[in-house]
């Protein structure tokens, strides 16, 4: 089942790892996945492509995920303004959630990152017409 076909899904990560683990179970389930390691990157692609949703780390080195979200906000929507957004980090308390939410983001998931709940997320998130498989 590939619940989200033709998906572009735009990654940020300044952890190898996670990049890789993220692209690859986004393509498991039929998305397109584009993984950058920092704000300006994801910024870049952004300009050249339109990710139907963006999912982003909130911790990370150079610039964190809040500053990716705020810049994001402030373009205009042609220009990805209103990309739907998952914030993940190791922050898990209530306000960590509430401030990720605050900065602009729909969803905050904590890791280490359950793959099924995410996807249910995206699917959420994006109103999707499908039901996902859990297991």
């Amino acid at each position: 089942s590939t619940p989200l076909a033709g998906l572009r899904v735009l990654v940020v990560d300044d952890e190898a790892d996670t990049r890789n683990f993220l692209s690859f179970m986004f393509e498991e389930y039929g998305a397109f996945a584009t993984a950058v390691a920092s704000v300006d990157e994801a910024l870049a692609v952004l300009e050249q492509a339109k990710p139907d949703i963006l999912i982003s780390d909130i911790g990370m080195s150079e610039q964190d995920g809040y500053t990716l979200i705020r810049k994001l906000r402030s373009l205009e929507p042609e220009k990805g303004g209103r990309i739907p957004a998952i914030a993940l980090t190791a922050y898990t308390r209530e306000e960590d959630r509430l401030e990720a939410l605050r900065a602009g983001f729909q969803q905050h998931l904590s890791k280490p990152i359950d793959p099924t709940k995410l996807i249910t997320m995206v699917v959420d998130v994006l109103k999707l017409p499908v039901e996902v498989p859990v297991g």
